[in-house]
């Protein structure tokens, strides 16, 4: 691993990580300014000079060439892509012959053919995606179906779920506190917001209309 894209980066933690664990070159794409600038700041602060950069840019329509990484990772920003076919194809796109692209994404349950979400499924998705600005989701089966099309092999998934549940009950017990509740109010309504359907993705994770899932899947070689 040389050379690699963070997309959705946030403020970089996890392509920091990677470049200072295996000394490779990181590049990070958010839609945030903010979260861009802070990345940056993190990096050199870390002192990673240029072996760690992040832009704002557009994860459907990235500034990268062809084959530009050979590893291809997002982490938990798929959830927010408005059109999950192009985000796959992009990825696909900048990943290098032989390289490898790893997503990390909240999805909704698979769905037998045919068959669609169950009416009360649906609002509570959506009741969470409305609070979250989220557009649809959809299952890990939709993602392998995707990276197919896109020509991808070896295709692997994993169900992470199980191993995210502690995380929401601790999000929601510490946000009951005095400090957490004070926090929320100073955050501004936005905020706000999204912690009163924190409730809806323990309800969702619990009931297995949620999802947290993994795909890896690797370009073939040239």
């Amino acid at each position: 691993m040389t050379r690699v894209v963070d997309v959705g980066c946030g403020i970089g933690g996890s392509s920091r990580f990677m470049a200072k664990k295996y000394g490779c070159q990181a590049e990070g794409v958010t839609l945030s300014p903010v979260q861009a600038a802070r990345a940056n700041a993190l990096s050199r602060q870390e002192g990673l000079g240029d072996k760690a950069r992040y832009q704002v840019a557009d994860a459907l329509n990235m500034p990268f060439e062809n084959g530009a990484f050979d590893f291809v990772w997002s982490m938990e920003s798929g959830e927010h892509m408005p059109d999950k076919k192009k985000f796959v194809n992009e990825l696909a796109r900048v990943c290098a012959p032989g390289g490898r692209i790893l997503i990390v994404t909240w999805c909704h349950r698979v769905l037998e053919p045919g068959k669609s979400l169950e009416p009360a499924e649906k609002v509570l998705l959506d009741r969470i995606c409305d609070a979250y600005y989220l557009p649809a989701w959809c299952s890990i089966a939709d993602y392998e179906a995707l990276a197919k099309d896109a020509g991808l092999v070896d295709i692997r998934t994993e169900d992470w779920s199980e191993e995210v549940k502690p995380f929401w009950k601790g999000v929601i017990k510490t946000a009951l506190t005095l400090k957490g509740v004070m926090g929320l109010i100073k955050a501004g309504p936005a905020t706000l917001r999204g912690a009163l359907v924190m409730p809806l993705m323990q309800t969702g994770l619990a009931t297995g209309i949620i999802k947290f899932n993994l795909i890896t899947a690797r370009k073939p070689a040239a």
